[in-house]
This record gives C-alpha cells, sequence and structure tokens, in this order.
C-alpha cells in the first residue's frame, strides 16, 4: 500500500456521554468517512465470531446469550468489578479490533479516490494503548459531573453510570493526552461551532503528518 494513498488516521475517543458518537455523525455528515469501533465489537461478538469465541474462552458460557453470542451486559458485570478480568478481556478482542481496523484502512487507501482523513471511534484508546497506531487523537470533552447528568437523562441508572466512569480512564486525563480537544460542555449549536475549529486544526496537523 503506498503510504502517500493511505489517509491520516484520527482516533476519536472520549468518556462516558460525552459527545463523541455525536461528533462522529456531524463529521459523517460532512462526507468524513468514520468508522465506528463498538460496532466492530457487537460483530465480533456474534455468534461463532471471533471475539465470541474468545470471551467464551475466557470466561464461560456464563457470558453468552441463548444463541452463543456476547451476553454484553452479563459480559460488563463480570469484568467491571474485576481489574484483571478486563485485562484479560482487552488483551483477546482489541487485537481483533485493531485487525477489523487495518481491513478497513486497506480497503479506503485502495479505493479509487482514497479520503485524505479517515476517523475511528471508540471509547478505549488512552487505556488501551495502540496510540503509535494513529496519526491524530481527538478527544471529545465534558465535566465528569456533566458526563453523569447526561448517561441518566438518556436512561442510565445513576449506579450503572458511575461504574461506567469509574472504570474509564478520567476525562481529564484523556484531555491530557489529546492531540485536539473538543470541548462538548455547552449547547449543541455551541457544539458545531467547536467542531469547526478543531477540524481545522486535524488538517493542520494531518497536513504536517504528509510532510
Amino acid at each position: 500500500m503506498s503510504v502517500a494513498r493511505r489517509p491520516c488516521l484520527v482516533r476519536l475517543t472520549g468518556g462516558l456521554a460525552s459527545g463523541k458518537s455525536t461528533v462522529a455523525r456531524l463529521l459523517e455528515a460532512r462526507g468524513v468517512p468514520v468508522l465506528d469501533a463498538d460496532r466492530e465489537v457487537h460483530r465480533l461478538y456474534e455468534t461463532g465470531a471471533a471475539g465470541a469465541t474468545a470471551v467464551r474462552r475466557l470466561f464461560g458460557e456464563s457470558v453468552l446469550a441463548a444463541g452463543g453470542g456476547v451476553d454484553r451486559d452479563a459480559l460488563a458485570r463480570r469484568v467491571l468489578a474485576d481489574g484483571a478480568a478486563l485485562a484479560r478481556l482487552n488483551a483477546a478482542v482489541h487485537p481483533l479490533v485493531r485487525a477489523a481496523v487495518e481491513d478497513w484502512v486497506h480497503g479506503l487507501a485502495g479505493s479509487a479516490e482514497p479520503p485524505p482523513v479517515a476517523v475511528v471511534e471508540a471509547a478505549l484508546l488512552v487505556e488501551t494503548g495502540g496510540r503509535d497506531a494513529y496519526d491524530v487523537l481527538v478527544v471529545v470533552w465534558c465535566a465528569a459531573g456533566q458526563q453523569l447528568e447526561r448517561a441518566v437523562e438518556r436512561g442510565m441508572s445513576e449506579e450503572r453510570a458511575r461504574e461506567l466512569l469509574a472504570a474509564q480512564l478520567p476525562i481529564d486525563a484523556k484531555q491530557a493526552a489529546a492531540d485536539v480537544v473538543i470541548d462538548n460542555s455547552g449547547t449543541r449549536e455551541a457544539l458545531a461551532d467547536e467542531l469547526d475549529r478543531a477540524w481545522r486544526e486535524v488538517l493542520e496537523r494531518c497536513a504536517a503528518c504528509r510532510g
């Protein structure tokens, strides 16, 4: 694959209810190719897929649904309170996700008109490594209290939201690791303006990567 044809690869991340999926949809509406890594995990957790096989090997039948796919709620209950179990899960599943991302990027690079920039949306990156595979790391940020409030507004129980937040790297730490930060502490209209600013910065960084 020619390096010149490979898109500048941007990782879009953030914490629970920080707004990264909203940003991903806004970018897709602008014609930017976006891969949802969580959707790839869903695919890997389907019956007979490699992720389901790995999860079954690690944790047995108790985290599987009736059809043999992964019961994500049962899996979350199994690993969220057990750091060692979560580490084993990440070690087994994240290489599969990375392979899916590589296949996607390869397809974009081999297309008739390769896009200049491609985005991978994923909740975890800073926690699980893999930063070196990306040219630019973008973090969508809002205050931790807003994360909790927004998650509850979406219908999640406060207890579950607190569990998930505790299992993730604090949003301020993710912000500190970012190349570009998108502030989503305001309104939807403010987010659109903030994305305009941030995306200009992303494009500048991508141009610098290309030399």
